[in-house]
């Protein structure tokens, strides 16, 4: 990639790279250790626009202007309206700035989606993204659902292809159990895992830690969570307490704690509240309460 969209340097927060680290994603593929989550470049239940197209291409812009440098997306976004907004916001994109996209699922409205991962279906949704992102390659492309109607070896077959095709670089999975990821492993190897993953929904605890041991990075993704409501007495409430912060800061930075091989994707349209996102890269949890509100349930 070359060139780079004008950015405003105002925008920018101070936030240590360095603490917050970096992680490798499959083959010559390294970005720190928080990206952007562009679902929520949508209307209501990831449909359609959002409200103010032009504060959701600010957003981005602030994104990596803060130094995020993995944009994460999906054809079914919108669908097509998160790819084409983070193109307009970043295109040309900025040397040191990864764009992930996803194929597999189509987009029903409401937060209602159906798979499906039968080759051709995915192959010409790789090339829809390819024109929208204005993109050569997909550093990293992600097969979005394991179809239940098609052998999953046919679908990853299809993104080798495009991988051998020089369409995409890396091949990621979302929405796997352990036996899942395994099952692809045989296939091809696995740069990434994305799935729901955050404090209070920890359901998918054991592909986090397989991928952890694996070296597989782990992109949780979850609701934008700044109204995030800690019980009262709660491990979560106690340490946001102690911080004088919001819980949802309090529940990003918990995330980067619990393993290496996280890259968390807060994202929202309103700034405000992406702003409250980025200041939780400022705050360092002890181990101490890191060790609390991981033995919370």
């Amino acid at each position: 990639m070359t060139g780079g969209a004008s950015v405003d340097s105002t925008e920018r927060r101070r936030i240590d790279w360095d603490r917050i680290g970096s992680v490798s994603i499959g083959s010559a593929l390294n970005v720190r250790r928080v990206g952007f989550g562009g679902a929520w470049l949508t209307g209501p239940g990831t449909y359609g626009p959002p409200p103010d197209l032009d504060a959701a291409r600010s957003i981005v812009r602030r994104a990596v202007s803060s130094g995020i440098q993995l944009v994460d997306t999906a054809d079914c976004y919108g669908p097509e309206t998160s790819e084409l907004l983070i193109a307009e916001a970043l295109y040309p994109y900025p040397d040191d700035v990864v764009v992930s996209t996803k194929g597999g699922r189509i987009a029903l409205g409401e937060n209602r989606w159906r798979a499906n991962g039968h080759p051709d279906h995915l192959i010409e949704a790789c090339e829809g993204s390819l024109r929208r992102l204005r993109l050569d390659a997909i550093a990293l492309y992600q097969l979005n659902a394991i179809d239940p109607d098609v052998p999953v070896e046919e679908s990853l077959g299809a993104l080798v292809e495009l991988r051998d095709d020089g369409k995409i670089a890396n091949i990621g999975l979302c929405n796997v159990s352990v036996a899942e990821l395994t099952r692809c492993q045989a296939v091809t190897p696995i740069a990434s895992v994305q799935d729901r993953y955050d404090i209070l929904h920890r359901v998918n605890d054991d592909v986090l830690d397989v991928c952890s041991e694996r070296g597989i990075a782990f992109l949780p993704w979850f609701p934008p969570a700044n109204d995030l409501v800690a019980d009262p007495g709660s491990a979560l409430a106690r340490v946001a307490a102690e911080h004088a912060v919001p819980p949802a800061q309090v529940a990003l930075a918990w995330l980067l704690a619990r393993s290496p091989a996280t890259i968390p994707l807060p994202g929202a349209t309103d700034p405000a509240r992406y702003d409250e996102d980025l200041a939780a890269l400022e705050l360092e949890l002890t181990q101490a309460q890191i060790d609390e509100l991981a033995s919370a349930t």
